[in-house]
């Protein structure tokens, strides 16, 4: 299912002609669900995905300026996101997990995950995060994102 806004919030969009595409993949439909609900605002084309597989197949047709993904789920984990990270080596990936711990923190940031989330994730705090990577993909040493690191 794909989420399309009918126009582009200006704070999130990389030029006016062209709208953001957001990658949201989680298996708990209802959690990816609320997610695409209260991400809709942000003014982004929202695709979505179930799993891993799925992820990789919609990330060659959507192109994301980012992407948004649960790690414990079919076809996920750290070797997913490492695939991610070939496939897609300048998107912003946002991690969600709810089976973190501070080596799997770790392993997330190694792996060029730009911000790393413990469900259940405070929706004020990833959407500054996204809004962060979105305007500015490269980030900075004292971005919202990198508070999602520590």
């Amino acid at each position: 299912m794909e989420y399309v806004q009918p126009f582009v919030i200006s704070e999130v969009a990389l030029n006016e002609s062209q709208q953001v595409v957001l990658l949201v993949v989680e298996d708990d439909r209802a959690m990816r669900s609320l997610l695409c609900d209260e991400l809709w605002d942000l003014g982004v084309r929202i695709v979505e995905a179930a799993d891993g597989d799925e992820a990789v197949q919609k990330l060659a047709d959507s192109q994301p300026d980012l992407i948004l993904t649960d790690l414990r789920m079919p076809a996920g984990g750290l070797d997913y996101v490492a695939r991610l990270r070939t496939l897609a080596p300048s998107c912003p990936i946002v991690l969600m997990t709810a089976f973190g711990d501070a080596r799997t923190r770790e392993e997330a940031r190694r792996s060029g995950v730009a911000a790393y989330f413990d469900k259940p994730v405070r929706m004020a705090d990833l959407k500054a995060t996204i809004r962060q990577l979105l305007s500015n993909p490269k980030g900075a040493s004292a971005s919202q994102a990198d508070k999602h690191m520590s």
